[in-house]
């Protein structure tokens, strides 16, 4: 396991996804299963670290670094990151797989906030 985590290690900047997908759609559909599937407003420290994340997808700059995901994701959130780097790294194909087994994992995430407010104008 050690050989793979050299590859997510502190100094491998993460500025070369922007350049991985296929196309816009790509990049943005991996962007909704993120924002859909990953980033819970109900940990505001995850959340945020997820979503600098999900914004350096589209950008050439950092914005989040692996140790810092490292810090402020949970375990099994970053496994899925961490598969959704190497798919990006590896092909389009990679990444289109990614999307269906995360979605397909993972549930949408429900704003209980939003939905509480929603039940109080009922």
């Amino acid at each position: 396991m050690a050989i793979e985590r050299d590859c997510y290690g502190p100094n491998v900047p993460l500025t070369d996804l922007s350049n991985g997908f296929h196309d816009v759609e790509q990049r943005r559909r991996v962007q909704r299963v993120i924002h859909d599937r990953l980033a819970d407003d109900r940990d505001p420290q995850e959340c945020r670290f997820l979503m600098r994340f999900w914004w350096q997808l589209a950008m050439p700059y950092r914005e989040v670094s692996m140790d810092e995901l490292r810090l402020n994701v949970g375990e099994s959130k970053l496994a899925v990151i961490e598969a959704l780097i190497s798919a990006v790294r590896s092909s389009h194909a990679d990444i289109d797989a990614w999307i269906s087994t995360t979605q397909k994992a993972l549930p949408v995430i429900q704003d209980r906030g939003f939905t509480t407010a929603q039940d109080k104008d009922s």
